[in-house]
């Protein structure tokens, strides 16, 4: 199971939320380079980074900061702010491995189908869900659809991956949703990145044994409740 040790950022800050709330960002770590020079040294091949300030606005809002950590040899797989397929484009051009569509996924099914179409496996859709109903716009506003139909029209369209959040566990260190996890993992062939209330070394192990492709693990780390080269250990090897 691949881990993704996570680097979000806004006002151009690492931060971390609690449930998706922006009025509870807070800093984390003082340079998101050492972060990731960290996160690699650990043995991680892959980092989860999110544009908080795009996910917001709709538009890409931090793009240098992606970019630099991309030029550091580590595969970035990156969302927020990503609404069409000339800014998945832009961004694969920089050197960006993977492009998380969220709210446009479910907007804007045709944007994420053409994507597919133009750049397969280096597209990803965010799956963003409280009390089973998919959110939008970093996670502002909740929709009527619950998330195993919209795992069902991602996978029809030709997706490769979904990272599922249950935005209540998000930030908590209290577990991931194991059951919706376990569900939407039984319901498609994408594979499936678990990301969300991650705490430590017995929910990595737990994960790798439903074999999901991938953990995403964020507020744990920053916390140090979960050692990122004891997870990548209990990962199994990473993928290049």
């Amino acid at each position: 199971m691949i881990i993704l040790p996570a680097i979000d950022i806004k006002g151009g800050a690492c931060v971390r939320l609690y449930r998706g709330d922006y009025s509870t960002a807070h800093k984390v770590a003082d340079s998101y380079m050492e972060t990731a020079g960290s996160f690699i040294s650990s043995g991680a091949k892959w980092i989860h980074m999110v544009d908080l300030d795009g996910a917001k606005s709709g538009k890409p809002e931090n793009t240098e900061i992606f970019k630099a950590v991309a030029a550091l040899g580590v595969r970035v797989e990156l969302g927020g702010g990503i609404r069409s397929v000339e800014t998945a484009e832009r961004y694969i051009e920089a050197g960006i491995s993977r492009i998380i569509f969220g709210s446009a996924a479910l907007r804007d099914e045709g944007t994420v189908r053409e994507a597919v179409r133009r750049f397969g496996d280096k597209i990803a859709v965010g799956i963003d869900a409280k009390d089973r109903r998919v959110s939008v716009s970093g996670w502002t506003e909740e929709s009527d659809v619950d998330f195993i139909d919209m795992a069902k029209r991602m996978e029809d369209i030709g997706v490769s991956y979904i990272i599922f959040t249950d935005i209540s566990k998000d930030g908590m260190l209290s577990g991931p949703n194991f059951g919706q996890l376990e569900e939407i993992n039984a319901a498609v062939s994408c594979s499936i990145i678990a990301s969300g209330g991650i705490r430590d070394l017995g929910d990595i192990k737990r994960l790798t044994d439903m074999g999901l492709y991938g953990a995403i693990c964020g507020k744990s780390v920053y916390e140090g409740t979960l050692d990122v080269a004891g997870a990548v250990g209990i990962g199994g090897a990473q993928e290049a």
